[in-house]
């Protein structure tokens, strides 16, 4: 299936019904009087999160939603019938944007949400509605207000735990594939990885959802490689876990690369809590590992640990270091 984050489709709710102009005929009353009922409410147009979705691709083939008009009201005082909304069923994790792309109308995170974003328009009166103790036969009913019409973009935005980052071929998806069931792409030259993938790991009885993305490389914020595009998949992310290629030798100036992207690319990505790590030491030896672990550890600013993601060696240790970025949330959820 073709993973699709990114989708502009065309809306418009139903226009309200128009109310009813009618009096009452018949044979033995003498003062019929009006008795035209209002006109029923347009349809909106409702998203919906749902679990068992992870893309936007259905709104690449379908692009225009328009919800059912109200019915119009009728004689003996009869409310036209309300019409029927139209809910399109998004993935969690799903922002709603206006036509301008930065006004947020919605944002969808947990199964089940839903949000109107474009009411229908409310029913006429009918000549009833009017009637009043100086204007016995009123002659005016209202048609009913018209829908709205807007175009909208939705944007998926993956909700995980954790969010691989790092440059191509650090070792991000060996990592993914090593720790969950996930299966993405994994070859010896970069950018393999064209679309996020997401993983679940285990660890000490408890799950991580894992979000990998394409890789980065220098000049990713000006549009180099596969750009900063998918850096929004990890947005929603706890903690990131920073993978350094350990047969580089220059792992100081490649984590300075990744650190400058994503500080270039904003949206409070730089300030969340970061855990990076010395990857493929199964391609080293201890006097190597030692000294670009020290580089490393010198250019993030604390401790580095190592592992392989190949040998899985070292991994079930990140898995728990990750565990404890979220240990505040799980008890504050509890």
């Amino acid at each position: 299936m073709k993973f699709l984050d990114e989708a502009k489709v065309y809306i418009r709710s139903g226009d309200g019904g128009p109310g009813s102009l009618s009096f009452r005929r018949e044979k033995y009353i003498e003062y019929g009087g009006p008795d035209g009922g209002n006109g029923g409410r347009g349809g909106d147009v409702i998203v919906e999160a749902v679990a068992n979705l992870n893309t936007l691709i259905d709104y690449r083939y379908q692009q225009h939603f328009k919800a059912q008009n109200g019915r119009g009201g009728a004689g003996r005082n009869r409310t036209g019938a309300d019409g029927t909304p139209v809910v399109m069923r998004v993935p969690l994790g799903t922002t709603v944007l206006d036509e301008d792309r930065a006004t947020v109308l919605a944002e969808l995170e947990t199964s089940g949400q839903r949000a109107v974003i474009a009411e229908g328009g409310r029913g006429g009166r009918g000549n009833a509605s009017f009637k009043s103790s100086t204007n016995r036969t009123p002659r005016r009913s209202d048609p009913g207000a018209p829908g709205v019409e807007r175009t909208v973009w939705l944007r998926l935005r993956l909700i995980a735990d954790v969010g691989l980052i790092g440059l191509p071929n650090a070792g991000k998806s060996t990592f993914l594939a090593a720790v969950s069931r996930a299966r993405p792409k994994i070859a010896d030259y970069p950018f393999t990885t064209l679309h996020p993938q997401l993983g679940v790991a285990a660890v000490d009885g408890r799950e991580l959802v894992i979000a990998d993305i394409p890789g980065l490389i220098e000049g990713a914020h000006e549009g180099a490689g596969l750009g900063i595009r998918f850096l929004g998949h990890v947005e929603k992310c706890v903690v990131l876990l920073h993978i350094v290629d350990g047969t580089s030798a220059t792992v100081a100036r490649d984590f300075r690369t990744i650190r400058d992207e994503v500080a270039a690319y904003g949206h409070g990505l730089a300030e969340k809590p970061r855990l990076v790590v010395l990857n493929k030491i199964d391609a080293l030896d201890a006097k190597t590992l030692a000294a670009r672990q020290r580089a490393l550890a010198r250019a993030a600013g604390g401790p580095v640990p190592a592992m392989s993601g190949v040998a899985g060696t070292g991994v079930v240790a990140v898995l728990r270091a990750l565990a404890e970025y979220l240990t505040p949330r799980v008890e504050a959820a509890s």
